[in-house]
């Protein structure tokens, strides 16, 4: 497979990209990111972009994907509506529709978040823009597209997250995520796992558009 990655440098898509680089299925990972990555790999090509709303539809890179893994995304706290929408809607649907041009038959991959409101009117402003984007994604054209809808994500293997108050969180609550998994395995899931079962739907597909937690866990 040849698959691009969106947002390689933030914790879900560090963790998606070392997923892919240990595969042997995976001839080539495309990372598109407005800033370099921290690493090297034979089989990694970046496309370094600054400003991800003007994509060259041209860029031989886009050409020949199999698979998207797209996660982009920023933490609704203290952002208006229209200004989340720009970046999880707008910027979504602008790289959607270069890639579906370029690529017609990959799978896209889309990082949502538990508790997405697929009917767009609920009262949570983010559940509603992901919701949204969810929705849209299904009309683009591509051959699949899926929505992974993680709850708390643990990373694993080094990885941090570039929101630091997240890794402040997480440090506070590390040694309750044993606990956690027992109370709420539902809600709980890795890095590891999420790349992996990024992987699993691009090469076989999955019964559903949306994935919850057990359903990533189980892939």
């Amino acid at each position: 497979m040849r698959v691009v990655i969106f947002g390689g440098t933030g914790m879900v898509g560090q963790g998606v990209l070392r997923e892919c680089l240990l595969d042997p299925d995976v001839r080539e990972v495309v990372s598109v990111s407005r800033r370099p990555l921290k690493q090297q790999h034979p089989r990694l090509r970046e496309v370094i972009v600054p400003d991800l709303t003007k994509l060259d539809p041209s860029e031989p890179a886009f050409a020949n994907l199999d698979a998207c893994f797209y996660c982009l995304g920023v933490s609704s706290v203290g952002m208006s509506e229209a200004d989340y929408t720009r970046i999880t809607y707008d910027l979504t649907m602008s790289i959607a529709q270069v890639l579906v041009s370029a690529s017609p038959g990959l799978t896209f991959v889309f990082v949502s978040g538990a508790s997405t409101d697929s009917t767009e009117r609920g009262r949570v402003m983010w559940a509603r823009v992901k919701g949204r984007a969810e929705n849209a994604l299904q009309r683009v054209g591509f051959r699949a597209a899926y929505a992974f809808r993680p709850g708390l994500i643990i990373p694993m293997h080094g990885i941090r997250s570039a929101t630091e108050w997240y890794n402040t969180v997480y440090m506070i609550v590390r040694p309750l995520v044993p606990i956690i998994r027992r109370l709420a395995p539902d809600r709980v899931t890795t890095t590891e796992q999420v790349g992996r079962a990024m992987l699993a739907v691009a090469r076989n597909g999955y019964s559903k558009p949306i994935l919850e937690v057990p359903d990533i866990n189980s892939l």
